[in-house]
């Protein structure tokens, strides 16, 4: 895999590239990105494809005038720009797909299929109800049970990561917060530009997803023209990480079809 740094509207962005082919554009997701991660090698055989880190997460900069993953999707089509890419697909994360959604509504002509895993971005449900859980208002034990279908399979010890991997992984957390906390965790005005996506759309969740249940998926497909709903059996809310290559095989089927 290659890693370079491109500047995009003044931000130094860590940039990640590997195999070749039809572009796919990665929008990870609040626990960034790390070349070792096990999709990587499933879809670099089939893509060329494209993980940038968020401005704020890895080794990206971040500017005091970005706060919002709208202000993001605006920095990725600039970067598409640099790149060439005409049109590209992309899959978007978590919060990564919020900004995926983003990007959609404002350059739909530039993508061929949109997939957005356990999604973000738009309020479904009742105003005096939140429709994803606070995951910053309970203990990090708690959080991992409703992220991963496996808590104890994925549980990161702190006490062996490096001071660099420590410090990449609270500015993570940091990042994650100020892109979500108010509105939490969508942008009112995005559920009234979905009907300008012209891809077709896959929704993908873990069975076991405790933070985007399954009526969050379904409201939030039927704000696009077309698109469909996919479950990833013992998975949470990372399928791409539980259960890689279950994940990778619904995910590039939808892509070839």
């Amino acid at each position: 895999m290659k890693t370079s740094v491109v500047r995009l509207a003044g931000i130094e962005v860590e940039l990640f590239e590997a195999g070749s082919g039809t572009a796919l554009l990665w929008l990870h997701g609040g626990n960034g990105f790390e070349p070792s991660h096990p999709f990587v090698q499933p879809f670099a055989v089939r893509r060329r494809l494209i993980v940038p880190s968020h401005p704020g997460f890895g080794r990206s900069g971040l500017p005091d005038w970005l706060d919002s993953p709208d202000d993001i999707a605006h920095l990725y089509l600039e970067l598409m720009d640099q790149l060439g890419l005409a049109r590209a697909e992309i899959v978007g994360c978590s919060v990564g797909g919020w900004i995926a959604a983003e990007m959609a509504t404002k350059a739909p002509e530039r993508f061929t299929k949109l997939v957005l895993v356990g999604p973000a971005g738009v309020k479904v449900g009742r105003s005096d109800k939140l429709d994803i859980p606070d995951i910053w208002a309970m203990p990090q034990e708690e959080v991992n049970k409703l992220l991963f279908h496996d808590p104890a399979k994925m549980q990161m010890d702190p006490a062996k990561l490096s001071d660099e991997q420590l410090t990449v992984m609270l500015r993570n957390r940091e990042t994650l917060a100020l892109l979500t906390w108010e509105p939490w965790m969508h942008n009112p005005k995005l559920k009234h530009r979905l009907h300008r996506v012209k891809a077709p759309a896959l929704f993908i969740r873990g069975a076991s997803d405790g933070l985007i249940s399954q009526a969050y998926l379904e409201g939030y497909a039927r704000l696009l023209p077309n698109a469909r709903i996919a479950t990833v059996a013992a998975a949470g809310h990372a399928p791409h990480l539980e259960q890689p290559q279950a994940f990778a095989a619904a995910v590039l089927s939808f892509l070839d079809g």
